[in-house]
């Protein structure tokens, strides 16, 4: 067999593999060893402002928003209450009720979450994984979403959200919360 040929036959068994590789999750227990530790009912507890946007799968920007959350512990029960001002004089409202299961496990509800949202946390890290029932032009459509939470300090965490619909990416949206001290 030619060498060339070699090279290519290697290449392309090589290639589902690489794919396969790049496809793999990162796990919350990752971040494990991260400071500071987050305590999602401690950090959403009082009020938190949040500036985003979404980005379409090219990374263009589509949307940009700024959200006001007032967040209120009841026992094991977070309710987060998120009122939405969108870029375009648009305005919504979601609320979250957020359930801890154990030390690292919650559980969400919102009206516009099909099911029940799981999260679980480790260090400074939060996942989140859900399906939303997104508006787009007149119809509905389920997408799933990764979530992401890291905590950086005590008042400020990043967020990054996959947005994908049967496995394809379709955007993903980038949240800087700040909480008011």
């Amino acid at each position: 067999m030619n060498h060339r040929l070699t090279r290519s036959l290697r290449a392309l068994l090589l290639a589902p593999l690489l794919f396969l590789a790049g496809c793999s999750s990162i796990e919350p227990q990752s971040y494990a060893n991260e400071q500071p530790r987050l305590d999602l009912f401690r950090y959403f507890s009082g009020e938190v402002d949040a500036w985003g946007y979404f980005a379409d799968r090219s990374g263009k920007v589509v949307k940009r928003f700024t959200v006001a959350i007032r967040g209120t512990v009841a026992g094991d029960t977070l309710t987060l209450d998120e009122s939405f001002h969108y870029s375009d004089n648009t305005t919504s409202k979601r609320v979250w009720t957020i359930r801890r299961d154990s030390a690292n496990r919650y559980t969400g509800t919102a009206d516009d979450v099909i099911g029940t949202a799981i999260g679980t946390t480790a260090g400074n890290a939060l996942q989140w994984n859900y399906v939303l029932a997104l508006p787009v032009d007149g119809r509905t459509w389920n997408v799933d979403l990764d979530d992401w939470m890291y905590l950086q300090d005590d008042a400020v965490m990043l967020n990054k959200s996959v947005m994908t619909k049967f496995g394809i990416r379709l955007g993903e949206v980038i949240l800087s919360f700040r909480r008011r001290t």
